[in-house]
């Protein structure tokens, strides 16, 4: 079968000996980690709504303020083509970016909690800078410090929850990353709706990005760390205390044995970035390092999120419209993530991307005929036909939200072995932040000289996706996270990758 690829439904060896209960403890270490999430969902709602409000416009891009106030026909998709402005949301994913590779070492060393606590600090720092901003200059050096924050609190927050969790809810588990992320979106939009009217609004809607900061610095202070970290750092007295208390038994032996397996493994690797090249990695480093982040970026959400009251704005909403509007479609968000947390370990992840493609791609066809056959004449959409546009976009988001979205998170950050996770995280951010980035830079512009061409290009690219997954993907869910390396020598492609590398001759004679 394409995308073949399955152990047995409890994954190898030791999985069977597994035992595990849902304890206080471990509920809540998994929110207070969880809330990573909402830093990146509370930044992705909140600059797009401020980017289209006049006051803030008016203040630091007068320019786009005066062509958004002038009705010309060349402005229905062009009126918020501005670099500057562009930069403004994009330079924290640029941020992101770089900040990863110090996240990574210090996930790696000094353990997930202390990223996590990092991510809280660094992003407080960038909220309180943006809210007293005077210039462009601080406006952008605030966003730098955010995405610093988000750097760290993706690359850690991810693989916290895969390890905290038991393998049977881990899907589930993960998701909750997302949900706080969608959760933060939604907030955002209410804080934008509520303070659009007011000349000052702008700066309290992003200075209330220092709540979930507070709040995950607070927590985080009380985080256990992994099981997984602290049998890595030679801990493991400590790490065996502690996989007992989130397991809720102390018949963890089987796990326990896994742990520190995969902690030697890890040991031995003393350049984990230069091992993901290696190609018995090579699974990983094309899944989960570069193609799901990207492809994740590529399905053209993040525009809508970033750009969503600007989008209904150029289509002839109104301000006030345009920030409803833009909320309807992000509370689809949290349902269809509420969605995939409770069937992806029932029904899989393949399952979800590919059915939640196909919508997508029609959502995005749809979208593109509508604004070809009825948009761009320089006047107001009928209520009719925006009421069709928000209803479609909300279908697309619902589709995301419970494929793409969650999943784009959770299957990256358990398919790495120990000893590459930290570094195969970062990559993970990495790749996810420019992609980010490249889409936030340049799809305002792409909107003004496509037109309603840009959403078939990001149809085509959920199709080319869809059968990406459809492949090369195998089935994850249930798998124990350290013997996920077992799928791949099942799979009908990656099985000519999992042979050991003293058997392969262009490996003979060199050290490992």
């Amino acid at each position: 079968m394409a995308g073949g690829g399955f152990v047995d439904g409890k994954g190898g060896a030791r999985a069977e000996y597994y035992e595990y209960k849902i304890t206080w403890y471990f509920i809540f270490a998994s929110i207070v980690a969880a809330l990573g999430g909402s830093l990146f969902g509370y930044d992705l709602g909140v600059s797009g709504g401020v980017t289209s409000m006049d006051y803030f416009l008016k203040e630091f891009f007068h320019e786009v303020y005066k062509r958004k106030q002038e009705h010309l026909k060349e402005t229905d998709y062009c009126k918020y083509d501005n670099q500057l402005l562009t930069l403004f949301t994009s330079s924290l994913y640029f941020a992101a970016l770089l900040s990863t590779f110090v996240a990574s070492h210090v996930t790696r060393n000094k353990g997930r909690k202390a990223s996590i606590l990092c991510g809280a600090v660094s992003f407080f720092s960038g909220a309180i800078l943006n809210a007293f901003a005077q210039n462009i200059a601080m406006l952008i050096i605030g966003r730098c410090l955010l995405g610093i924050g988000i750097g760290f609190s993706n690359q850690a927050v991810p693989l916290y929850l895969s390890e905290m969790a038991p393998a049977k809810i881990r899907g589930a588990v993960n998701q909750l990353f997302q949900l706080t992320t969608c959760l933060g979106i939604f907030i955002a939009n209410f804080v934008n709706n509520a303070t659009e009217k007011h000349p000052k609004g702008w700066r309290l809607s992003l200075g209330l990005a220092t709540v979930p900061a507070t709040l995950m610095f607070v927590g985080g202070l009380f985080l256990p760390e992994t099981p997984n970290s602290l049998v890595e750092q030679g801990r493991l007295e400590e790490g065996r205390r502690v996989l007992e208390r989130v397991r809720g038994t102390t018949k963890v032996e089987a796990e326990f044995q896994d742990l520190i397996e995969a902690s030697e493994a890890a040991k031995a690797i003393k350049h984990p970035f230069r091992n993901l090249l290696k190609r018995k990695n090579r699974p990983q480093l094309v899944l989960g390092a570069l193609g799901i982040p990207a492809f994740q970026q590529l399905t053209g959400m993040n525009s809508v999120l970033f750009y969503a009251p600007v989008i209904f704005q150029s289509l002839g909403f109104g301000s006030g419209a345009a920030l409803w509007s833009s909320t309807i479609t992000t509370g689809s968000l949290v349902v269809a993530t509420l969605i995939s947390m409770a069937f992806v370990d029932k029904f899989g992840r393949r399952a979800f991307f590919l059915e939640a493609g196909f919508e997508m791609v029609c959502c995005m066809v749809a979208v593109a005929v509508t604004l070809a056959l009825k948009f761009g004449q320089g006047v107001v959409l009928s209520k009719g036909i925006g009421i069709f546009l928000v209803v479609v976009i909300s279908l697309f988001v619902l589709g995301y939200g419970r494929s793409w979205g969650p999943l784009g998170w959770l299957v990256p950050s358990e398919i790495f072995p120990l000893e590459t996770r930290s570094a195969g995280q970062s990559m993970v951010v990495c790749v996810n932040m420019l992609f980010t980035a490249l889409i936030a830079q340049c799809f305002l512009v792409s909107l003004c000289h496509l037109k309603y061409g840009i959403f078939l290009v990001f149809g085509g690219l959920i199709f080319i996706m869809s059968l990406f997954i459809y492949f090369l993907l195998p089935e994850t869910k249930q798998v124990p996270i350290e013997e996920i390396h077992l799928l791949w020598q099942n799979h009908w492609f990656w099985k000519r990758y999992s042979e050991p590398e003293d058997q392969q001759p262009q490996q003979v004679g060199r050290k490992k």
